[in-house]
């Protein structure tokens, strides 16, 4: 097992952006598909997928309800084919829109779909209950305002293209007295894949790499060898990258951590948790690091 510590290579990929496009709300009284009764003029579809509801791979589909009657939301599917399946409401329950209200629904996403569509774009099915007590079904098309669905899509089919490649998953975290860097280990372990290298690891809203940092990430430098039986641990030194308690308490993606990958001549960028157990041990050794958790 090789263990890497400190690497001289500088970053020598470029990253790939992605570009996400807002989108307009889609009105769900034109367009619609289903039976039973329609929608009232004035009703608005939306997906989003907030900071909150990333490490638990929801999204929320908003309802906005621009008519002057009060609806009952029931079952709500989200169809697209980036996914391998509908997205579906996690819980099995009504939802009261009254007039003017915005209500959130939130739905567990699928595995994605690789390759995909370009042209693809969520549609959203609703059951719902009129004031007249008429009940439908619709599907409308959906907006998606903060051009979630397409970054997600591309970083999940990279990281299954990696995962042939190589497993690459955090599995250790050692913790320091205040002033020095903790350890953080991200074990490499190739999986006989296609050609793949580990430029570097980013630096996260709560963690920094302090002075090993170089254009905000720990520089790595791996190539994973095609074949190959070498397993590395790359050892990152870890300090808070701010000292704020609510940074800890609201912490929602502090502990996710993008890669920088080249795979195959393309670079791009994978996310890599901790896992829950760990993130707890980090939040608590940040609180105690900083100066304000039970232990200092």
């Amino acid at each position: 097992m090789r263990m890497l510590s400190a690497v001289r290579r500088p970053l020598g990929a470029s990253l790939l952006t992605v570009v996400a496009l807002a989108a307009v709300g889609c009105s769900a009284g034109a367009g619609t598909e289903g039976g039973g009764a329609g929608l009232p003029d004035g009703v608005e579809v939306e997906i989003v997928q907030l900071r909150a509801d990333v490490s638990t791979r929801t999204a929320q589909v908003s309802v906005r309800n621009g008519s002057d009657e009060t609806l009952m939301i029931g079952d709500v599917r989200v169809s697209d084919p980036r996914f391998a399946d509908d997205a579906t409401r996690d819980v099995e329950r009504e939802s009261r829109v009254a007039p003017g209200v915005t209500v959130n629904v939130r739905v567990q996403l699928p595995d994605v779909a690789c390759p995909a569509p370009d042209d693809a774009e969520p549609r959203v099915t609703l059951a719902f209950t009129r004031e007249d007590g008429t009940t439908g079904e619709t599907t409308v098309p959906a907006a998606d305002p903060l051009g979630f669905i397409a970054p997600l899509h591309e970083r999940e089919c990279r990281a299954q293209a990696v995962a042939d490649a190589a497993t690459i998953a955090f599995e250790q975290f050692t913790p320091s007295p205040p002033g020095e860097p903790a350890r953080l280990d991200l074990a490499v372990e190739p999986t006989g894949g296609g050609g793949l290298s580990i430029e570097g690891v980013q630096e996260t809203n709560l963690i920094s790499f302090g002075t090993a940092a170089m254009d905000g990430a720990y520089p790595v430098g791996l190539d994973v060898s095609t074949g190959g039986a070498d397993r590395t641990v790359i050892s990152l030194p870890i300090v808070p990258f701010r000292c704020d308690p609510h940074a800890v308490q609201e912490d929602k993606r502090g502990t996710i951590f993008d890669v920088r990958v080249v795979l195959d001549g393309e670079p791009g960028e994978i996310e890599v948790f901790v896992g829950e157990d760990m993130r707890g041990k980090i939040l608590s050794w940040v609180a105690d690091w900083c100066g304000f958790g039970p232990g200092a």
